[in-house]
């Protein structure tokens, strides 16, 4: 699970102070190192394992350098010293900074919660052979390949339907007149997809058509007018187990997530 454990405005903002307070050490502190504190602010200190943690933050695919150390270090001990001199002055009491601090702490908690419960409750062999069995029994939903070309007006669809009927290519009218700029450069192609992935009109009407052929009249959607051309269709095919089998994990995983919220809400009195 990761942590969010220090803003990245304070990381990046003292990262040059502490490089020019601290020289690197000569080596990366040998690995018994780490039961030791990182650093003593003012009699308290601090744990390796914050090190340890806030590195991973500050790390973002950098190498493990003790440069990189360093930089933690200070960094560290430099928060130590600002919330201890905030403590100090009662801003940890002030209303909406104690909210703040609390959400996260919940926040946090919860996370490590759903992670122990998803953990202590394992997806099993069964489980992914019955998930996979359920989506291999479903009707599956044809795949549409379309072009469209989207204008502003009924008028203007009407005179691309016009000039489509004496002759024009669909795809030369896409690229001069569509407003979907991301279809129009490829003469009004989209992708591959089910009719969910559309809207109900633009789904409507593309049902209706024919392999090669294309809407008579304008259809109407909240994006303006289309005209549709149906270029082919397919019937996709489910993928083998073992090539989906860490997707159904996931989905299953997030049943999992679905179902301790479901229960602790069950168990709790909320007026």
């Amino acid at each position: 699970m990761r942590l969010a454990l220090l803003p990245a405005l304070i990381l990046l903002a003292l990262t040059p102070l502490a490089q020019a307070q601290t020289p690197a050490p000569a080596t990366p502190a040998p690995a018994a190192a780490s039961d030791k504190p990182l650093a003593v602010v003012n009699g308290k200190e601090i744990p390796a394992l914050y090190g340890d943690l806030v590195k991973r933050e500050m790390a973002q695919g950098q190498p493990d350098t003790p440069q990189l150390d360093a930089r933690v270090r200070e960094s560290l001990i430099t928060l130590e010293l600002l919330s201890r001199a905030a403590t100090d002055k009662g801003l940890d009491k002030e209303p909406q900074l104690a909210a703040i601090l609390d959400i996260r702490r919940k926040d946090q908690l919860a996370k490590a919660y759903l992670d122990d419960y998803v953990k202590t409750h394992p997806v099993s062999d069964a489980e992914i052979q019955a998930a996979y069995d359920k989506a291999k029994a479903e009707p599956v939903e044809p795949e549409y390949r379309a072009r469209h070309i989207l204008v502003k007006t009924e008028a203007e669809a009407k005179k691309i339907i016009a000039d489509l009927g004496k002759k024009a290519k669909f795809e030369d009218l896409a690229k001069k007149q569509s407003k979907d700029t991301g279809s129009a450069k490829n003469g009004g192609a989209l992708d591959w997809s089910d009719r969910r992935a559309f809207v109900p009109e633009f789904s409507d009407a593309l049902a209706g058509l024919k392999k090669g052929e294309t809407t008579k009249t304008p259809v109407k959607t909240q994006f303006g007018y289309h005209v549709i051309r149906l270029d082919d269709t397919r019937q996709p095919q489910l993928q083998p187990l073992d090539a989906v089998r860490g997707e159904i994990v996931k989905q299953l995983q997030q049943q999992r997530i679905r179902d301790a919220v479901t229960a602790v809400r069950a168990s709790a009195k909320i007026e």
